[in-house]
């Protein structure tokens, strides 16, 4: 694992960023790998995958043979949904497209074109994970979402201005004061996944815990249904469990093998 900081010119500050490297990295030095980008969930950092241990999953998949070897980057999203805010103020999405995508693909041997760039993310991370694979289709090959931050349509009482002002006002500094619904309607994975018109060469898939802390398991349902209305392929599950890593540790095996394949890569063989 390497962190650092990358400059950025949009956001005006540095972003921590963790690069977690395969194991033939420096040795292989010719060799290029396929990119999983890594956003990770509210209240989380950089550094989640490592300290939950994320990490060590991917590590012991390909120690088993069950996933080939790729490059993850992962960087710090705050609370920002990994959009541009309302009030124009925080370009997160600018700074991941245009500069930090960039900046990593650059800095380490990635492997050019969308077959091999995929992205990944929990919770807050998976709402920004699919609104970025939908948005951008001709830039990323596969997304999966682990109990992404999926509402269909957001409860009036979940943005009034007393809701706002007793913890949920980051929703304020990224949807709006006061909270702009159409804001958030155009920011939506819903949105995106009925207007955006190259999905069908996108591979997808996404989770969800039955027992749901936030509900997000109905807005899982619901976009399982709109893609498969509009006869998009993809994989979804809804498993038993709630909103905590315990949930997420006993279904990313599911996801990173499913970007392993989607990679085209061949296992390691076993040890």
């Amino acid at each position: 694992m390497e962190c650092n900081t990358i400059r950025s010119a949009v956001l005006k500050q540095p972003v921590r960023y963790c690069a977690l490297l395969p194991p033939s990295y420096d040795t292989a030095k010719a060799r290029r790998y396929p990119v999983l980008y890594y956003l990770h969930g509210l209240g989380d950092s950089e550094q989640s995958l490592v300290n939950f241990g994320g990490w060590n999953l991917v590590e012991n998949l390909r120690d088993k043979g069950r996933a080939g070897e790729f490059l993850i980057f992962a960087p710090d999203g705050e609370r920002t949904f990994y959009i541009n805010s309302r009030d124009g103020k925080v370009g997160y999405e600018d700074f991941f497209i245009r500069e930090f995508v960039p900046a990593m693909e650059k800095k380490y041997r990635a492997r050019a074109g969308r077959a091999s760039r995929g992205i990944t993310g929990i919770s807050m991370g998976g709402y920004g994970a699919l609104h970025m694979a939908f948005k951008y289709p001709q830039m990323f090959g596969a997304v999966s979402s682990h109990m992404g931050a999926l509402i269909e349509k957001i409860p009036p009482a979940l943005t009034d201005a007393r809701d706002l002002g007793r913890g949920l006002g980051f929703l304020g500094d990224i949807f709006g004061r006061p909270f702009d619904r159409a804001y958030w309607d155009r920011n939506s994975p819903f949105t995106l996944a009925r207007q955006a018109s190259g999905l069908a060469r996108l591979k997808i898939y996404f989770d969800c815990g039955r027992e749901d802390t936030y509900g997000f398991d109905a807005g899982a349902q619901a976009l399982h249904e709109l893609l498969q209305s509009r006869g998009v392929a993809h994989e979804f599950h809804i498993y038993p469990g709630g909103h905590d890593w315990n949930y997420v540790s006993e279904h990313m095996n599911a996801s990173m093998e499913f970007h392993s394949r989607a990679f085209g890569l061949s296992p390691l063989k076993s040890k």
